[in-house]
């Protein structure tokens, strides 16, 4: 089970300046069970866009946000809209699961917060530290913190060679592909901004949330 809560929504509309039509995107699974991406709180982010002048071309409700195929053919129902930009409403890696299918920006609705257990073994790539605190807004719905050997924020360490990361050869540098991702989207400015280092002082582990305590 992978937890997330709703980010404020103050940040969500910054991040959508300049977007007009958005399509939303969220999680019949771990997203639903957390109360922050089922079909009850996509119905209220519409009307809430909607509230705020943004045209909401469609909702989409894949069962896993995170299965690749899947979201695949669900997002092609938005082709033919054109929406200048997703909204995610489930967590890190669905967020950027939809980016992989899409051409248009995606941002996160939510911040992912810790994954619970899985008793089932299959292959899986980490795409999400589950910091609390998400940037893929700013970075083309590309993880810094997972995909970089030392979770860098503010653009790579000058150690990559040939596009690959020092630490392990085999994986790219993230912040190649940050930057080859807000090129191809037009958001070059974005990856002049800086960002405030991570700070984890703040959380101690093991965590907990309580989808029933009061909102």
């Amino acid at each position: 089970m992978i937890v997330s809560r709703k980010k404020p929504v103050e940040e969500l509309l910054a991040m959508l300046d300049g977007a007009k039509k958005i399509a939303l995107v969220g999680c019949k699974s771990c997203a639903a069970a957390c109360a922050v991406g089922g079909e009850k709180e996509c119905n209220e982010m519409k009307a809430l866009l909607e509230e705020k002048g943004y045209e909401v071309v469609g909702i989409a409700l894949p069962d896993e946000s995170c299965q690749k195929m899947l979201v695949k053919k669900e997002v092609k129902a938005f082709r033919d809209a054109e929406p200048d930009a997703y909204v995610s409403l489930a967590c890190g890696n669905g967020c950027q699961t939809v980016a992989q299918n899409v051409s248009a920006p995606v941002y996160p609705a939510n911040n992912t917060v810790f994954m619970g257990q899985t008793e089932r073994v299959g292959i899986f790539n980490e795409m999400c530290r589950m910091c609390g605190d998400c940037v893929l807004g700013e970075t083309g719905a590309i993880c810094p913190v997972t995909k970089c050997a030392k979770s860098l924020v503010n653009g790579p360490c000058g150690g990559q060679k040939n596009g690959k990361c020092e630490v392990n050869p085999d994986n790219d540098c993230a912040w190649i592909l940050i930057y080859n991702k807000l090129n191809e989207l037009g958001q070059l400015d974005k990856i002049c901004s800086v960002k405030p280092d991570k700070g984890y002082a703040e959380h101690s582990w093991p965590r907990s949330v309580n989808t029933k305590e009061a909102k």
